[in-house]
């Protein structure tokens, strides 16, 4: 077969939410060029679908005619029909890429519930990237897939799409890809779930792999939001707090944090670590505690200056931010502060004095410090309640601009306005929401609480931090667990929630972690066979740490722990066998930490690293389908599905 080429390569990323896929590998990976909401609509001829919601809905802008009798309007709609021309009372149908209402979803948890749906949408992203005729394809598989669903798969790209090659790459293998890490641990938080997967030598572990985990990815946050504001009566809806967790004032604050305006919890010594507090003293182990000592840090992170700005929750000096002025409702207030300084400036002018300093910015509490914040939300129900009512353009308009209570009123206040005007024709996206009164959705403003920080106290971090711990300790190479624990790789897009994966660490470091100082506990601890020394010196101890099989009666779990963290406290033992010897702790990590992203996609580092798969798959499909070209069997050929049919993809498969 010859060999492909990097534009005629496929890649498809199915998932719970969305869809990614992209035609061609770019010379430097890019994140996915297509992204589709991973649902379709039942057509009106059963067993079809269509990519978007289909609306009935009479023609609309009629010019106006005189009554007729009914005798005379068939005779009309009777002629119009025999030449072929749509009658007066025909409806018009559109396409609405916006509304979900009627929605199928084919894939929950990371599993297929409706196939022909999913064929369906797998045939909509196809038919989009419209690719020619000789292009192979990458599909990248969920852990949750069975090997039979591997088959179906097979069985679906080769007939449907007569693909001349097709292969299934794991994402938690794609993820490992990505990083340039060949051990490491997985750890995937989607919609539906969570998936933890260790990985060594590039090779999945299924013994102890952690396969959607439910309730813990960013569906159950959203519902633990919607709980939370359900027991106060506060009248949020599912849509209303899936748009709170997105937006930056949704934060998930790290353990032992006090919400704003609670009781200061700092103060508090419950003990987390009995072992620590037994050997140091300290109430728990890790970096929280040590990190505790002295002043708080000024870089990134909780109680410092940085973030909020970042976040668009104040205005950054000499740069004219239009997003979020426009996403903050501060366009007015920002007119006429310009017209304010503007006018200063002149009187000052005039007296011949120096034009005033400009006041120093006031104080702003970050995001985790107030007790209140606001965000504008998206009513999208309420906009298919208009769509429905067929108002007609003009109708539609009006309707919007009455309801709409974002930023979207035009304004002219001067120089002010007209340097706002410059910057947002160099801000597309700015832009567009400033006109988007007519076509775009109805924002509200709504005020929220201290819920905002608790969309995961339902146990959510617990149960993620209780699958990693018991994924890694499946593994029967316990040398290789201190690795896996050093290596950890937070993805997924449920894992977007602003300081989730910060909150993750502090609970994995909570409930595991000990410090290498803990060992101290049992070197401080002497044999029970030791008399009290004499002031003759004749009774003073010595050294009695010998082989296991010598008759000192030192507890040989004691003396296996004190021995694996300090060796040279027993420099007479005797070398065991490879098979048996470890170092460290191998039930406890002495540290946690997750791997690097890389630096060298500068498309990816803007984008973030939350999909990392899809750039493995591109890492992949360039090594598989163009470097090696099918020598190590990553992918399945035409001439090998013809002969070996859908079961031979169990031999290709990555």
């Amino acid at each position: 077969m010859p060999a492909f080429k990097d534009d005629q390569i496929i890649i498809i990323a199915p998932g719970s939410e969305s869809t990614v896929a992209q035609l061609g590998l770019p010379e430097s990976f890019t994140p996915p060029r297509l992204r589709v909401r991973s649902r379709m609509f039942p057509a009106e001829k059963e067993g079809e679908w269509e990519p978007y919601k289909v609306r009935r809905r009479a023609v609309a802008n009629k010019v106006e005619k005189p009554a007729l009798p009914q005798e005379e309007q068939d005779e009309i709609n009777d002629m119009k029909k025999s030449l072929g021309e749509p009658d007066d009372d025909e409806v018009l149908y559109e396409e609405d890429p916006v509304s979900e209402e009627g929605a199928v979803w084919p894939i929950s948890e990371g599993r297929i519930v409706n196939w022909p749906c999913f064929f369906a949408l797998m045939t909509h992203v196809y038919n989009t990237l419209n690719p020619p005729f000789h292009t192979p394809i990458l599909l990248i598989a969920q852990p949750a897939w069975t090997p039979r669903e591997h088959e179906k798969l097979t069985q679906f790209f080769f007939e449907k799409f007569k693909t001349p090659a097709f292969g299934l790459m794991d994402s938690a293998v794609a993820t490992s890809w990505a990083y340039g890490v060949h051990t490491s641990t997985v750890i995937d938080v989607g919609r539906d779930k969570v998936d933890v997967t260790v990985i060594s030598e590039f090779i999945p572990h299924t013994t102890g792999r952690v396969v959607a985990l439910p309730g813990c990815g960013g569906e159950g946050m959203t519902q633990q939001l919607l709980s939370l504001f359900k027991s106060k009566d506060k009248g949020f809806t599912r849509e209303m707090c899936e748009q709170l967790k997105r937006n930056p004032i949704c934060e998930i604050l790290p353990i032992g944090t006090p919400l704003p305006g609670t009781t200061d919890m700092s103060s508090s010594e419950t003990i987390t670590n009995p072992a620590a507090a037994a050997s140091t003293g300290a109430t728990g182990s890790g970096p929280g505690p040590a990190a505790a000592i002295g002043t708080a840090p000024r870089g990134p992170g909780l109680d410092t200056e940085v973030g909020d700005e970042a976040n668009g929750d104040d205005d950054n000096e000499g740069v004219l931010d239009v997003a979020s002025i426009v996403a903050g409702g501060k366009m007015e207030e920002y007119l006429a502060r310009k017209e304010r300084e503007k006018q200063e400036k002149l009187a000052a002018k005039k007296k011949g004095a120096e034009a005033p300093q400009a006041q120093s910015k006031p104080t702003r509490l970050p995001n985790a410090k107030r007790e209140k914040a606001t965000f504008m939300y998206e009513d999208h129900h309420l906009l298919d309640t208009l769509k429905g009512m067929n108002l007609g353009t003009k109708g539609m308009a009006d309707a919007q601009a009455a309801l709409d209570e974002g930023p979207s009123k035009k304004t002219d206040s001067g120089e002010a306005a007209e340097e706002l005007r410059s910057a947002i024709e160099l801000n597309g996206d700015a832009a567009s929401l400033l006109t988007s009164s007519n076509t775009g959705p109805i924002r509200r403003e709504i005020e929220v609480g201290n819920e905002r920080f608790q969309a995961a106290s339902g146990g959510v971090l617990e149960k993620i931090a209780d699958a990693i711990h018991r994924a890694i300790s499946s593994i029967e190479e316990v040398n290789k667990r201190s690795e896996l624990w050093d290596s950890l790789i937070i993805c997924g897009n449920g894992s977007k929630i602003r300081g989730f994966k910060d909150a993750l660490m502090s609970t994995l470091s909570t409930k595991y972690l000990i410090s290498p100082s803990s060992a101290t506990i049992f070197t401080s601890e002497l044999p029970s066979n030791i008399s009290t020394p004499a002031g003759t010196g004749a009774n003073t101890p010595q050294p009695q740490l010998g082989p296991h099989g010598s008759s000192s009666q030192v507890n040989p779990l004691l003396l296996a722990a004190t021995t694996a963290q300090n060796p040279h406290l027993n420099p007479g033992m005797a070398m065991p066998s490879m098979h048996n010897s470890h170092s460290g702790h191998g039930q406890t990590p002495t540290s946690i930490r997750t791997v690097k992203p890389p630096e060298y996609f500068p498309e990816w580092k803007d984008f973030g690293y939350d999909e990392a798969a899809f750039l493995g798959a591109q890492v992949g499909a360039k090594v598989l389908f163009i470097v090696d070209q099918g020598q190590s069997k990553g992918y399945m050929t035409r001439p090998d599905y013809n002969e070996q049919g859908p079961t031979g993809i169990h031999e290709y498969s990555l």
